[in-house]
């Protein structure tokens, strides 16, 4: 495949980004703990509390990563937006305004891949960014697409059934077109899509599946 753009410019949309938006991966990153957190500890609000975090993440991706700087050296960032935003806007919809995805964390199968997910998303992926040579500010902080969508995916993992399948179309068609960065622009810790790819086509499948834990009142 031939890109529309250079590795060096790749990384550059990186620079520029982390330089304009500072502190804001360490919020995004403190939101993510508490939407972890949540997860675990659910009440009656917790799961539209996640949902609405989610729900930012993704308009953050499409609005101020994508549209913002990623459309200065790809067009296809328009469209990248687009479904973001649409991804986003799920969230908000079948999360927060329907009350349809209930996250709760249960130390079983699903659970644990949620939280290794997660670990690997907020933890490893930096990790292995470092061990890979990128060095800040031209580092796939948290917030930027890839960590993003693995930590998306890790708490989709987290939701009781049944829930709409429409909550995990964009991280999913995201897995798919993001990891092509480990073998084209020597990203290698986006690999972790690949995983993430295969457990959101799992929750896909399981998405209209019989509730087996009655969730906490919401």
């Amino acid at each position: 495949m031939v890109l529309p753009f250079t590795v060096e410019q790749f990384f550059g949309v990186f620079r520029a980004y982390n330089e304009a938006v500072w502190p804001a991966p360490w919020l995004l990153g403190a939101l993510a703990l508490l939407a972890l957190y949540l997860a675990a500890r659910p009440n009656r609000w917790s799961s539209r509390a996640v949902s609405a975090i989610l729900g930012a993440f993704w308009l953050w991706l499409g609005l101020t990563y994508h549209f913002a700087f990623f459309a200065a050296i790809n067009q296809l960032a328009y469209a990248f937006a687009a479904v973001s935003v649409a991804g986003g806007l799920a969230f908000f919809w079948f999360g927060i305004a329907r009350g349809q995805l209930h996250f709760q964390f249960l130390p079983r199968g699903r659970g644990w891949l949620g939280l290794a997910l997660v670990a690997f998303a907020l933890v490893a992926y930096p990790a292995w960014s470092v061990l890979a040579g990128h060095r800040y500010p031209e580092f796939p902080t948290f917030g930027l697409p890839c960590p993003t969508t693995i930590f998306t995916v890790g708490m989709l993992a987290f939701l009781t059934a049944p829930y709409p399948r429409a909550a995990l179309v964009a991280p999913v068609l995201w897995c798919l077109v993001g990891s092509q960065a480990a073998f084209l622009l020597g990203v290698p810790q986006d690999l972790g899509l690949l995983v993430a790819a295969a457990a959101g086509v799992f929750l896909l499948v399981r998405a209209t599946g019989a509730r087996s834990v009655p969730p906490v009142a919401h």
